[in-house]
């Protein structure tokens, strides 16, 4: 099943949608109006269709629509009862999204990087292409990343005013947005140079050998981006940028040195199927709030000059590695030495023992003093 929403809040039927087609009076806008009116209490269809400016018909037609989006609209005597939790769907993650992005669902997809390049190429802005499932996802540098159901897995399509040189700091704004997610879930996460969002450290990966090993990456790895541009020499014309948090995911099922938020907050495997949104004892994974947070956190960062100034400080707060010893491995040889500070557009200022040098990409691993 996928969900999307048209231009100008307007909505258009593919295959296997369940929206409304244009003029059938069941739009994204219609539904987002039934489920504001309905936030003061049960309201009856005859009363909503009023309101509205809709048919009854309509008025039953946006209330399916919502129950096959995961919202579970009640019907009573007295009319009908806003939902508690919407569902993890395109019109779950966009209900109260305080940010400017369409949302495109996808039960399966096989990548939605790939189907965000597609969007972007036919010159789409501004939407956030979101997978329950990925088959054929991908890391930096090709790797293999492991995407089952139960992730948050997200492709944003933006289109920035900015040149070349400054898209690096959206795969930082990306890192310090999917950080904050994290910790609004209740999971203290922290940021690995350039891009890999982590919890805990080598030193308490072996003091706890029951939990997945770190294996010199710093931690364990909850989430990681990748970035994908197309420009010229002085603006870009769009880029992708590629989120996937190890959300609601039995951490047996990731890499070894890989954990997730359910793992580390002790969530309960049952669930609603329906919401996506799991009950637990100790924690709670909400993913329908998870990428709530992070395309509103991104979309801040992002969005306006002043936002752009905001991200590396934001980084610099979250980062676990500055201020520690690191060897980055480079396409011209290894570097190690003290990380001392980040620079934009993301580089990495080492303190070596040549004096400082600037590093732009590489493999970074923290060091203990038994590796130098």
């Amino acid at each position: 099943m996928s969900s999307v929403r048209g231009p100008l809040g307007s909505v258009r039927r593919e295959p296997g949608t369940t929206f409304g087609a244009p003029g059938d009076g069941v739009g994204m806008d219609t539904r987002r109006a039934l489920l504001d009116a309905l936030e003061d209490g049960p309201v009856s269809g005859p009363d909503l269709a009023e309101a509205l400016g809709v048919s009854r018909a309509a008025v039953w037609k946006a209330v399916e629509a919502l129950r096959e989006e995961g919202f579970v609209v009640e019907s009573t005597g007295e009319g009908y009862v806003a939902p508690a939790s919407p569902g993890y769907s395109a019109a779950g993650i966009e209900f109260e999204l305080d940010a400017p992005y369409a949302v495109e669902y996808h039960e399966r997809l096989s990548s939605t990087n790939d189907r965000a390049r597609e969007l972007a190429t036919a010159g789409a802005a501004d939407v956030a292409v979101v997978a329950d499932e990925q088959t054929g996802s991908r890391g930096r540098l090709d790797r293999e990343w492991v995407a089952p159901s139960g992730g948050v897995w997200v492709s944003i399509v933006a289109r920035p005013a900015v040149s070349p040189a400054r898209a690096p700091l959206f795969t930082l704004a990306a890192a310090v947005a999917v950080a904050d997610a994290c910790r609004e879930a209740g999971v203290d996460a922290h940021i690995k140079w350039p891009n890999d969002v982590l919890v805990g450290s080598d030193d308490a990966a072996e003091a706890e050998p029951d939990r997945s090993a770190a294996t010199g990456r710093g931690g364990r790895k909850l989430a990681g981006i990748l970035t994908e541009m197309e420009g010229e020499a002085d603006r870009v014309s769009w880029i992708v940028v590629g989120i996937g948090v190890n959300a609601d995911i039995d951490a047996a099922a990731l890499p070894a040195d890989a954990t997730s938020l359910r793992a580390e907050v002790g969530a309960d495997p049952d669930t609603d199927a329906r919401s996506g949104n799991r009950s637990e004892s100790g924690g709670e994974v909400d993913r329908r709030r998870i990428a709530a947070t992070l395309l509103e956190r991104f979309a801040a960062l992002t969005g306006t000059d002043d936002g752009l100034d905001r991200i590396l400080p934001a980084w610099r707060e979250r980062s676990s590695t500055l201020g520690r010893r690191v060897r980055v491995e480079t396409a011209t040889g290894p570097v190690v030495g003290t990380a001392v500070d980040v620079e934009s557009p993301g580089a990495l200022v080492i303190e070596t023992d040549e004096g400082r040098t600037r590093v732009h990409a590489g493999d970074c691993e923290p060091l203990r003093d038994a590796d130098d």
